[in-house]
């Protein structure tokens, strides 16, 4: 097994511990595990950039009490076979505290019982699957769910768009996908929609014109595709090429800048559900979106906005819960409420979940607009 470490920036890191008399402490490591390569690249990335930009503020400012913070990210190359490995080197050789991760509902799943095992706090930053907190009182995620993101995607399509037949493309392996397919169909039809076909998909797969071939064929209104921005990009492009003009409709699986790489033009009267909008008016998040592309050169997506609302709420809670063991760190998180984030005020509920408003992202000349906000109920 191959695992891959990335401590970017450490050689500054040091450099300003040595000139900071605040930091005589060692510093509390914390450990971020993410799909830094593979499929799922863009979404470690991005969580990465988030995370540590969360550390420098912080660390800026101080630290946590009185110690610096060091993130030591691992890389399971978007294999949920490397991620039981990655969190025993994060646990073991590294020592940290806590870890932010994963971003896949599937990879944050098998994160679980090492984090649970070990009374390591685990707080995904965008794991929606609602089995994910489900598997231990030491997993918590900063993310809403897919009870909710299924119920406003069906919806959406079903009263914003008129849609009364809809046809769904799921990723058969994915545990994102797959619930967020089946929360969708149900929701669909209370709303008196018909799903008129399904079809699934491997995320390896390279060609989709059997899987579009077939849900043409059944007259859709709307595609309700549940997978990841590669695959959907690519499904999109087959879709308008073998001649279908309805919209397509998806969940926060979509948010990377491939996508729009991939599917171009294809991918207007497109949209997604998601956790932020670069337009929307919030001030802290504006003030984010400025550091973040000063210092990366792009508009963050909700990805590196997650990943450092995850690290802020962690951060916090150490520091409330006054030392760095897992069950004091774990039952700060749990006490966390109306913690302001960027992506709105976070208050983790019995269930280790965070409740959270939504917002419903549309593409046009391969560029994402606003379309709506929710707020959950």
């Amino acid at each position: 097994m191959i695992h891959r470490s990335f401590s970017r920036g450490l050689g500054l890191l040091a450099a300003f511990f040595a000139i900071s008399p605040a930091f005589a402490a060692d510093p509390i490591k914390i450990g971020h595990l993410a799909s830094i390569t593979g499929s799922e690249a863009a979404f470690g990335t991005s969580s990465d950039n988030g995370v540590r930009l969360a550390m420098e503020e912080r660390n800026a400012a101080g630290g946590i009490l009185g110690r610096p913070i060091e993130i030591v990210s691992v890389d399971d190359q978007s294999k949920n076979q490397e991620v039981n490995n990655c969190m025993m080197k994060l646990i073991q050789q590294d020592k940290v505290v806590a870890v932010v991760g994963e971003i896949a509902s599937s990879n944050t799943i098998a994160a679980a019982p090492a984090a649970q095992r070990n009374k390591i706090p685990l707080v995904s930053p965008g794991a929606t699957n609602p089995e994910v907190t489900k598997k231990g009182d030491y997993v918590f995620r900063v993310c809403y769910t897919d009870d909710f993101q299924g119920k406003v995607i069906a919806e959406f399509a079903n009263k914003d768009l008129s849609a009364k037949n809809a046809a769904i493309i799921t990723d058969q392996a994915s545990a994102y996908s797959i619930s967020l397919s089946k929360i969708v169909k149900e929701q669909f039809e209370k709303l008196g929609g018909k799903v008129v076909a399904e079809v699934t998909y491997k995320k390896t797969d390279n060609d989709y014109k059997a899987q579009v071939n077939q849900v043409i064929q059944a007259k859709p209104d709307v595609l309700f595709l549940t997978g990841y921005y590669t695959n959907v990009g690519n499904i999109v492009q087959t879709a308008r090429a073998a001649g279908y003009k309805g919209p397509c409709v998806g969940g926060d699986g979509w948010d990377a800048d491939a996508l729009y790489q991939i599917g171009g033009k294809a991918l207007d009267d497109c949209y997604f559900t998601n956790h932020y909008s670069p337009d929307a008016p919030d001030p802290r998040a504006k003030n984010f979106i400025t550091k973040y592309q000063s210092k990366h050169g792009s508009v963050p997506d909700a990805m590196a906005v997650l990943g450092y609302d995850a690290a802020i709420v962690l951060f916090d809670a150490i520091q409330r819960a006054g030392g760095t063991e897992g069950p004091k760190i774990r039952d700060a998180l749990a006490a966390t409420k109306d913690f302001p984030a960027l992506t709105g005020n976070i208050t983790i509920d019995k269930d280790r979940n965070a409740k959270k408003g939504i917002v419903v992202i549309g593409i046009k000349d391969a560029k994402q607009f606003l379309k709506k906000t929710w707020k959950e109920e």
